[in-house]
């Protein structure tokens, strides 16, 4: 199974997607581009640049493109097209349909974290948090709209209760897709 988790920064991406691949026997984590990038010796901008994001963007459609196997993306495609659009980017300026559709194709779910209640008092505070609030409005509206009509029978799995009990929550979900 290939699962994708987005949120804007400081929901417990990387948490869950560890958590996720304890639970999934066989599966393998794959870093967030920023990550990726970063030990590559991608030089960012500090806060990143919309440069820094379409990076990161075109890092995401590779990633899910190329990773083969049972895998757990940290960040998809949709989380940088989230942080463009707080960036005043219109997504469909940013990427195209042919460019997004195969690499959102390969998922088999898409687990999305928005900020909630729960996420503030249960995680540490966030750096940004008016981007971080921009990011997450921006990113619900993509994912629900799918302005692009890139993922149209992907299942979507929002995730707006407590940290505690997501993976378990995730995996219950994924034990009922095909």
């Amino acid at each position: 199974m290939r699962i994708g988790v987005s949120g804007t920064h400081g929901t417990g991406k990387t948490t869950l997607v560890h958590e996720l691949c304890a639970l999934l026997p066989g599966h393998e984590a794959v870093e967030e581009p920023y990550l990726l990038l970063a030990e590559d010796g991608y030089d960012f901008a500090d806060p990143p640049s919309v440069e820094d994001y379409r990076v990161q963007l075109e890092t995401s459609l590779r990633l899910l493109r190329s990773s083969a196997g049972d895998v757990v993306f940290d960040r998809t495609p949709v989380d940088f097209l989230a942080y463009l659009a707080a960036h005043g980017r219109d997504v469909e300026d940013v990427v195209t349909a042919e460019a997004l559709e195969p690499a959102m194709s390969g998922l088999d779910l898409l687990v999305v974290l928005p900020v909630t209640a729960a996420t503030e008092r249960d995680l540490p505070a966030a750096d940004l948090p008016r981007l971080r609030a921009a990011v997450d409005a921006a990113l619900l509206e993509i994912v629900r709209e799918d302005p692009l009509d890139a993922w149209p029978d992907l299942p979507v799995l929002e995730l707006a209760g407590p940290p505690a009990g997501r993976a378990e929550a995730v995996v219950r979900v994924a034990a009922g897709l095909p």
